[in-house]
């Protein structure tokens, strides 16, 4: 069944949106692909090729949303956003896969206008095949989120209408939450006071993690701003990681690339919320991680 099937029919209210395909999380297969390389399309494309590619998560004709980060009003080089040629390579894949159609969007912190053209999102999801799309007030719809502290928030209407999501973040300092990772990434899908879900961000994030059921978490950590964010104006405060990691379990995905930021997963709170206090869910030697360098 479709993702807008289960929610028109309300099978799964207040569960969270439809899940991901399971074809790849029984015993042997991968929890994660991590690739490094210097091109950051070519990184993403053997990620998801390593996780068995993108006809394992796509079907023919779905809608399909990208979320990528495109919140901030700067370029590339400061990493305060994803990664174009990372959007662009993941919108490709997904029309390769049969999709209808690929919506590329964010509800932005600065002028969306200026972030979706500076980002550099707007011209290589366009370029890939993509419907770029800017949010209107007037589409977000007040549902039941159903977790601890979100009860109901509004939620973009295309977003709950498509048939899969795929979670986009970029890895990068957070002021309150350390840093950002797929389960910050949604905020960038909700609509309402955004500020006051930073009053208990940790709790917040999960909740909406526990409703976006992604179909694939992908983050950029080609460049990663390590200190000063989320937005920063110094390239000194970028480093080049030149990786992507590509994962079915949003949780297992944001564990492994706190690593990155030199974080144990255990030592960040949204982490320890969202494993349900059980340390071996954030055991990350303990994941089937493939890994390879281009």
């Amino acid at each position: 069944m479709k993702r807008r099937d289960f929610i028109k029919s309300g099978i799964i209210a207040g569960a969270g949106l439809a899940v991901g395909p399971s074809i790849l999380t029984s015993a042997g297969k991968p929890d994660l692909a991590v690739v490094k390389g210097d091109d950051p399309s070519a990184i993403t494309r053997k990620a998801i090729e390593m996780l068995g590619g993108m006809k394992n998560f796509i079907s023919k004709d779905d809608v399909v949303i990208v979320k990528p980060n495109i919140g901030w009003d700067r370029v590339p080089e400061l990493a305060g956003n994803t990664n174009p040629d990372v959007v662009k390579a993941i919108v490709q894949m997904a029309l390769e896969a049969g999709a209808k159609t690929v919506k590329v969007m964010d509800n932005t912190c600065n002028d969306a206008r200026r972030c979706y053209i500076r980002s550099g999102i707007q011209e290589a999801a366009k370029a890939a095949g993509a419907e770029v799309k800017f949010m209107d007030e007037r589409r977000f719809k007040d549902v039941k989120v159903g977790g601890g502290v979100l009860k109901n928030w509004p939620v973009y209407s295309e977003i709950l209408d498509a048939d899969k999501i795929i979670n986009v973040p970029i890895v990068k300092h957070h002021g309150l939450s350390k840093v950002t990772l797929g389960m910050k990434n949604w905020f960038g899908a909700v609509g309402g006071n955004r500020s006051m879900l930073h009053q208990d961000i940790n709790n917040a994030m999960v909740d909406m993690s526990n409703f976006f059921k992604p179909a694939l978490t992908i983050i950029d950590a080609y460049r990663v701003r390590f200190r000063n964010g989320p937005q920063g104006t110094n390239p000194n405060d970028v480093r080049l990681e030149k990786t992507v990691v590509a994962g079915i379990d949003p949780l297992k995905a944001d564990a492994f690339s706190a690593t990155i930021m030199n974080h144990k997963p255990q030592e960040l709170q949204f982490l320890r919320i969202a494993s349900g206090g059980d340390r071996e869910k954030l055991n990350i030697e303990k994941y089937n991680i493939v890994r390879a360098t281009i």
